[in-house]
Order: C-alpha cells, then sequence, then structure tokens
C-alpha cells in the first residue's frame, strides 16, 4: 500500500463523506421526492380521546380538486403489527388488540386516524379535510396510569382490562426477605415522563402503485426499510415481497420515533392502488406531537437494601409502563427486557425482583426512544443509589466503588437474565473525576455562594445492552423476528468497491464509518468505495439501525463480507501467481507470495475475476461479491461515568448546567470525531429531558 493511503482507516477522524451534500442543501428526503402524476393526502385526526364516531365524507369528496376520500369502513385490511411477545408471569397471553390504520367506529387517542383525503394538491385535501362530518358519541376516557389500572374506564371494551401484561423477573419472596432483615432500605417513587420524539425531518411517505407491473413502492422515512416491508406487506395489506420495494433515502433523525411500522405508511400504499396514481402524504410539526410514537413513561415505587457497610444486598421494582392506546412495533419489550434486565446497572446487587404492568391509556401510543428502556433503568438506579448515599452518610462517590462489579470478574452474570462481556467501571469514574476537577469542586462552590449561587455536582455511572440483535436471546424474549445483519461487499473489475448494508443511516455518519472499514480491511482508497442503504430492491435483507446496532452487527457482517471476498481473491491470486493458496498472504492491499518479490495489487486481482481467461473453471467461478449474516451471541455492554456540575440562582431557581463531563467506554472507536458527535448529540437529548 502506498505511504498515507491507510490514513482513513479505523481511528482515523475522517470528515463525514456525507455531510457536504446536506450542507449544501443537496439531501434527498422523502418529501423531495415528487412522483409523476402525484396526489397529495392530508389525514384528519381525532381531536377527542375516547368516542364512538360515525363519518360523512359526501362533501369533502366532492370538493375542488379531490380524488378520494377513505375512511376505516372502505379500508378493510390487517391490524398494524406489535413485533414483540411479552406475556404475564402466569402465562397468561398479552391483550393484543386490533389497530386499524383508519379507525373503525372507534376512536382512542387524540390524533387516531379517522380519514385520509387523497385531492391535487395538498391545500386542496385540507381544506377538503374541514368538509369532512365526523360524530363524536363521546366515552370516558383515561389517561393516568393508576386509573387505568383500577379499569374503570376502559381503552378497549372487548378486552376486559386496561393491563396489557403482568410481568416479573426474579424472586419476590427472596427479595421481601431479604428486605425484612437488611441493616437499611431507600425506598423512592420516580416518575419518568413522557416524552415526544422531535427530529428534524417530520416523516412522509409517498405510496406509488405500478399498475402495469402490479408492483408498489413505499418511500418512508424509516429507520428499517425491510421490517417495514415484512410488516406491512405480511400483516397489514397482503403484498407479497417481491411485489413491495420499500426506499428510505436521506432521514433526518430518528432517535427511535421512526424504527415502527406506521398507520399513513399502509395508508398511502394502500390508497395509490385505490386511485391508480402515487400518493404523498408528510406529516406538519405539529401534527407529529398526536402521530408519532412518544417514550419513556413509566412509574416506579423502588426499594434497595443495604448492609451496614452501604453494601447492596437487594433491588425491588415495581413499575406502572404506558403503552398509550395501542401497542407500537416494539414497545411491549422496552419496559421489560430493555429495561428490566438493566436494573443490575454497574452494581454486585446480588438479588433483583421487577414486576412490570403495562397498561392502555387513551394516549399516543409509546415505543422505544433514545435508548429504549436502559436510560430509564439507569436513571431509577443513579437517583436511588444517590439516595441510599445520603441516608447512609456515605458519598456519592465511595457507595459506588463498595459496590462495582470488579474488572476481574468477567464475564458477569447478573441476576437478570443478563451476561456483561467487560468492564472496568472504576476506571471511567476515575478518569471523570480527574477530567471534573472533583478537587477543586469545594472551592468552586465556596466562590459560586458568594455570589449568591448554589452549586452542586451530581454522578451517574452506567451499563448499556447494545448491539441489540441476538436472534436467540430476543427470541428467547418473545422477539417475533430475528434481529441479525446482512451486508455484500461487490467488488467491481477496476478495484472499485460497493458495500451494500441493511443498516440505515439517519444521521449517524454509516456511510463516512463503513467505508473506514473497508479501507482497514482491503487497504483500497477511501475514494473507492460506495455505501448503499436504504433500498430494499438493492439490499440482500436488512434489520434497520435502533438499539445501537449499526457497528456491532451491521459493521461485523460487513467485515465478514470482506473475508470472504478476501479468502476468494486469495484463490485468485495464487492462481495467477502460480503459488499454493496457503503460500499467498494478503497485507495492506497487496497480495504476496511468502518469501518472493511476487505480488498483486487488489485492484489487479479485482480485474482478472472478471477477465478469467485461464481460471480452472471447476475450481473457480468468475466475479468477486460476497455477502454474509451475522447474528451475535450477546448484546454489547459498554459503560461509562457522567459528572454533572450545576449552579442554582435561589431567587430565581434558573439552574445552569456549568461543567459536564461523560467518560465513555464504548468499545475500539472507528471514528473519534464522529463518536464525540454522537455523544454531544445523546447529552442534549439527556439534559433535554
Amino acid at each position: 500500500m502506498p505511504d498515507g493511503q491507510n490514513t482513513n482507516g479505523i481511528g482515523a477522524a475522517v470528515k463525514r463523506r456525507e455531510d457536504f451534500r446536506f450542507l449544501t442543501g443537496q439531501g434527498r428526503y422523502t418529501d423531495d421526492i415528487n412522483r409523476p402524476g402525484q396526489t397529495y393526502a392530508y389525514i384528519l385526526r381525532s381531536n377527542q380521546a375516547h368516542a364512538k364516531i360515525s363519518v360523512d365524507t359526501s362533501a369533502a369528496a366532492a370538493a375542488d380538486g379531490v380524488v378520494a376520500v377513505f375512511t376505516g369502513d372502505d379500508m378493510e385490511v390487517g391490524s398494524l403489527p406489535c413485533g414483540w411477545q411479552v406475556d404475564s408471569t402466569d402465562g397468561t397471553p398479552m391483550r393484543e388488540p386490533a389497530h386499524p390504520p383508519l379507525a373503525q367506529g372507534f376512536v382512542r387517542h387524540v390524533g387516531d386516524q379517522i380519514a385520509v383525503v387523497i385531492a391535487e394538491s395538498l391545500q386542496q385535501a385540507q381544506d377538503a379535510a374541514e368538509l369532512v362530518n365526523v360524530t363524536y358519541d363521546s366515552l370516558p376516557a383515561v389517561v393516568d396510569m393508576r386509573n387505568a389500572l383500577k379499569g374503570d374506564t376502559l381503552v378497549h371494551s372487548d378486552l376486559g382490562s386496561n393491563v396489557v401484561y403482568d410481568w416479573d423477573i426474579g424472586d419476590p419472596d427472596e427479595i421481601d426477605s431479604i428486605m425484612a432483615g437488611a441493616h437499611h432500605v431507600t425506598e423512592m417513587d420516580i416518575r419518568n415522563n413522557r416524552l415526544v420524539p422531535n427530529p428534524m425531518e417530520t416523516r412522509s411517505a409517498i405510496g406509488d402503485y405500478d399498475s402495469a407491473h402490479d408492483n408498489y413502492t413505499l418511500y418512508t422515512t424509516s429507520q428499517n426499510p425491510h421490517v417495514i416491508r415484512l410488516l406491512m406487506g405480511a400483516f397489514v395489506l397482503s403484498i407479497p415481497e417481491h411485489k413491495l420495494r420499500v426506499v428510505a433515502p436521506d432521514v433526518g433523525g430518528g432517535f427511535g420515533s421512526k424504527i415502527y411500522h406506521y398507520a399513513e405508511e399502509a395508508i398511502v400504499t394502500w390508497a395509490s392502488q385505490k386511485v391508480r396514481r402515487p400518493v404523498k402524504w408528510t406529516s406538519g410539526r405539529s401534527e407529529a406531537f398526536l402521530s408519532d410514537a412518544h417514550g419513556r413513561d413509566h412509574i416506579t415505587k423502588a426499594k434497595l437494601a443495604l448492609d451496614a457497610d452501604g453494601k447492596f444486598l437487594a433491588l425491588k421494582v415495581e413499575t406502572l409502563a404506558n403503552m398509550g392506546a395501542y401497542l407500537s412495533t416494539f414497545a411491549t419489550a422496552v419496559p421489560t427486557y430493555l429495561y428490566a434486565t438493566l436494573l443490575a446497572g454497574v452494581y454486585t446487587t446480588p438479588a433483583i425482583h421487577c414486576n412490570v404492568k403495562a397498561l392502555f391509556t387513551n394516549t399516543v401510543p409509546v415505543d422505544a426512544y433514545r435508548g429504549a428502556g436502559r436510560p430509564e433503568a439507569t436513571y431509577l438506579l443513579e437517583r436511588l443509589v444517590d439516595r441510599a448515599a445520603r441516608e447512609m452518610g456515605m458519598s456519592q462517590t465511595d457507595i459506588r466503588r463498595k459496590n462495582f462489579i470488579p474488572a476481574d470478574a468477567f464475564p458477569y452474570q447478573t441476576p437478570v437474565a443478563l451476561q456483561y462481556d467487560s468492564g472496568d467501571y472504576g476506571a471511567t469514574l476515575d478518569s471523570a473525576m480527574k477530567m471534573a476537577d472533583i478537587d477543586g469542586f469545594e472551592a468552586r462552590r465556596t466562590a459560586a455562594a458568594k455570589n449568591g449561587k448554589y452549586r452542586g455536582i451530581g454522578y451517574s455511572t452506567y451499563v448499556e445492552a447494545c448491539g441489540i440483535a441476538p436472534s436467540a436471546v430476543v427470541g428467547s424474549l418473545g422477539a417475533r423476528a430475528g434481529l441479525f445483519e446482512c451486508a455484500e461487499v461487490r467488488v467491481h473489475p477496476t478495484g472499485s468497491v460497493t458495500i451494500f448494508t441493511g443498516s440505515h443511516s439517519h444521521g449517524q455518519g454509516h456511510e463516512t464509518t463503513f467505508a473506514q472499514l473497508v479501507v482497514e480491511r482491503l487497504g483500497i482508497d477511501i475514494g473507492q468505495i460506495e455505501i448503499s442503504h436504504g433500498d430494499t430492491a438493492n439490499i440482500p435483507f436488512g434489520m434497520g439501525t435502533y438499539g445501537s446496532r449499526s457497528l456491532a452487527v451491521g459493521g461485523e457482517a460487513i467485515v465478514r463480507a470482506m473475508d470472504k471476498v478476501i479468502a476468494k481473491a486469495t484463490k485468485i491470486a495464487a492462481h495467477i501467481l502460480e503459488a499454493s493458496e496457503a503460500d499467498v498472504t494478503f497485507e495492506n492491499g497487496s497480495f504476496t507470495v511468502a518469501g518472493t518479490d511476487k505480488s498483486m495489487a487488489f485492484g489487479e486481482v479485482a480485474l482478472a475475476a472478471y477477465v478469467p481467461h485461464n481460471f480452472p473453471h471447476e475450481e473457480l467461478e468468475p466475479g468477486l461479491d460476497e455477502k454474509a449474516f451475522y447474528d451475535p451471541t450477546n448484546f454489547t455492554y459498554p459503560g461509562g461515568t457522567h459528572i454533572c456540575e450545576v449552579e442554582i440562582d435561589p431567587a430565581t431557581g434558573v439552574v445552569d448546567v456549568v461543567n459536564f463531563t461523560a467518560v465513555d467506554d464504548v468499545g475500539r472507536v472507528i471514528n473519534p470525531m464522529i463518536v464525540e458527535g454522537q455523544i454531544h448529540g445523546g447529552l442534549a437529548q439527556g439534559i433535554g429531558q
């Protein structure tokens, strides 16, 4: 490899290749796409939380420019599916109501879809929607989970209860016994508030039916187009996969809110076949607050038992988790297998019991958002540890160090199912304290007091379960799909490479970091590499991007596909160089015969693969194109310490974050600049909540 060629490989702070088009306004988002003969959809939504409805669309259908108006009575299709089965501890199946894309007889939350108006322009569709006559027969609504638990008001009367499931992990009797004999028990009631996602790009969808070939194309703002194709095609619209293409172009932020299969995607795809023209819908910003899945929304009672030395003995957690009016795609997994299984945190707590009651309410459905269950677990645990330290007269750092899982204890089996692979929580705490200048804090607090301000400092030590994928694990936990990843490496005759990945980028910089993997492994220039994603017509398959899985799962699939390419290329090089395959090594972009000066560059071998004039065809096929599926055996478990220093003005109550230190053990860093940016973004969202 020429000197300096590998400066763009793993560990290099390469500027994001995709940013030029974004910063110069040349990104191609779903709303930028316009199809020939396109119509525009406006969705009329419920203004009541719970009601029986009747709908008269005759006036709207006759309005200027209107192509069609549809209601739930017209759209007789399947139900929007939930992708994760979580049953109650007693084996009772979770309650799973039908979720029609357009309401059928009842609305169950403000924002529920009632009708879709399709017109020649968006303005005409909006104007006509005002002519739709909806008669509401109001019904009692329940929005507070504690009231929902009582069951006096039912969201779905046919289910007989608002409890989706009553689920446990751990032994409650063991916990109660430990609590009864503990030296000290710290108790807390904690509310993790509901959040509304707010990515830069609102959701958009275009359904485009091709009558000549009886094919459908859906353009949509999605984090996982293959999953949308599977769920919508198989469960809602009954379209065979070879007849349905899903394209997710540039996506302006997701944070979980664009994982799910939403009603609007099914509506525009179905409607495009009915009107024989493309149908486009783009959410308004206010509309997104009523239509995008929300996050968090837990009410929890927690107890932590400690001995006289401050060692944790047992943890008891009882959580009410809001599902909203319907079960969103991955909603049921969030407060169970993505939350309760992380309640050990970074600590050696020997016994843990968690009970989760998931509840229907007359609110927008709730699903995964930015961390999905793991932040909820960390927030609960760290608040509890802070209070325990104060009650026990210990420092915030001493109580943590006393209970950290030792660095030499890994792999470490927690009492809540997960086995951590590695970690050094003491090291991240030490590093964070040094960076935050904890030794100088008292002087800063004294100076703040002289200015009439209060100054305080808070700690959070955490562990994450990332690389959400292992099919054997998630399958045993109720997932209705495997969460592996797929990649294809296509080497062109001139030695340039196209990577097709089932992962999807919505701001993470995959077109750069994935290319850096290729630079590192194949030794070619980064300018010779293309990363292709987001189109089910191009990618063999893929489960998308969420749960911090892009590099850990999608990246590993790329590496494994490259290993297959190298293995085949080695055979080709050995044949041409008239050497034994065992004597040929590949390093720095060249194939070399050991002990000789005979070598071939990667590009030369690539050309030979497509010009196989003297191949032994019984041994070698032409071409250099390989794919791989990767299904890991476990999650990955990054951890770290965050320290926040704040100053409060007691006269006004204004809180200023004067210093924030984050030390995150994320494993091998592909691009430090991108990692730093992602940490900044995570901090902004966390502080925002």
